[in-house]
């Protein structure tokens, strides 16, 4: 099989790069060739996406039985895409999200079927709006689309907390071990599913080729569902570290740091648990083999085995130090003002 990955060197991505090539699939990876370390075993093509004719040259003599992109976003990528593969390939799979479920659920079980409605974020809306695109071009002009709905999928290198840094994710272990506060939205038992990149790797190459698949929707997700409390918990647990934990609602939040507002009121404050059987029926051997607490310790470990991979993101820090100052502030004086003999 002969498949092309948009980009192909990201968190999730990466896993299921690697296992594409130890199963024998026929690889190509388009991409600015930024990460050649995490290609190997693939065959790279090199362009900027942004500079479409230069893409043209770079597929030029090559149809794919399967093109993923794991790097659109918005309508016009897709719509670039539309243009680029029609007629090119048998199947393309785009990579949406779960955050584009319906926020605040309507039933706590999400199903493929669940609405897609999200008012809060305008990634969770990009993605909507990229889905009614390929539906409506697998309606209209027969374009093979699948779509493919991860939610929180971490790995090695990610410490998937609901308040860290994305890009120095160290930055909660190190909080942890210096006997620091970390912030949980609500009072922590919202429910959350998180899977590891090479689960989620497993179900996904399994969609890859099939025919069935086409002009349908599937949350790849793992089985695990826990609270955020439990997360931290586990987390904590690998680090080594006691754990601390403020819960905050995530209105407060939002309203001191409104850049959050998206994706906490239009994901991480929500529960999210999730029916997987279709893609299970699809993919068979679709599990999860890697439980949170076995996840976060290698990846803990990964962290601990190179110091240059200890990052703190310092304005993250200073950001929770004050969050939480901010907060219990506002809830001594509150105390005070509805006991105020003591």
């Amino acid at each position: 099989m002969k498949v092309l990955f948009i980009g192909g060197t990201g968190l999730i991505s990466t896993a299921s790069t690697r296992l594409a090539v130890e199963r024998g699939v026929d690889l190509f990876l388009l991409n600015r060739g930024t990460h050649t370390d995490r290609a190997a075993g693939a065959t790279s093509l090199v362009a900027d996406l942004q500079d479409e004719a230069a893409t043209v040259r770079a597929l030029a003599g090559h149809r794919f039985d399967v093109v993923v992109d794991w790097i659109a976003f918005t309508p016009d990528q897709v719509e670039r895409d539309i243009r680029l593969f029609a007629g090119r390939t048998d199947q393309y799979v785009f990579i949406s999200s779960a955050s584009a479920y319906e926020k605040p659920p309507s039933d706590w079980l999400i199903r493929e079927d669940t609405p897609l409605a999200n008012p809060f974020w305008d990634y969770s809306r990009n993605k909507i709006a990229c889905e009614e695109r390929l539906i409506r071009a697998f309606r209209e002009d027969g374009f093979p689309a699948t779509i493919v709905r991860p939610s929180l999928t971490y790995g090695d290198t990610q410490i998937p907390l609901v308040y860290n840094s994305w890009e120095m994710p160290y930055t909660a272990i190190a909080r942890m071990r210096a006997g620091k506060a970390l912030v949980v939205p609500g009072d922590g038992t919202s429910l959350w599913t998180i899977t590891h990149n090479t689960d989620f790797a497993v179900g996904f190459l399994g969609l890859l080729g099939r025919r069935q698949a086409i002009g349908q929707a599937f949350s790849v997700v793992g089985d695990e569902v826990l609270t955020w409390d439990q997360i931290y918990g586990q987390t904590a647990a690998a680090a080594g570290a006691d754990l601390r934990i403020v819960h905050i609602a995530s209105d407060f939040i939002a309203a001191c740091i409104p850049e959050m507002a998206g994706t906490l009121i239009g994901d991480k404050s929500q529960s999210a648990v999730f029916d997987n059987s279709k893609t299970k029926r699809f993919v068979p051997d679709f599990a999860t083999r890697t439980p949170y607490a076995e996840g976060i310790r290698r990846t803990v470990a990964w962290f601990d085995a190179d110091k240059d991979r200890q990052n703190v993101d310092t304005r993250m820090d200073a950001q929770l130090d004050r969050l939480i100052s901010a907060y219990e502030r506002g809830l001594a004086n509150a105390v005070a003002e509805f006991n105020p003999q003591g």
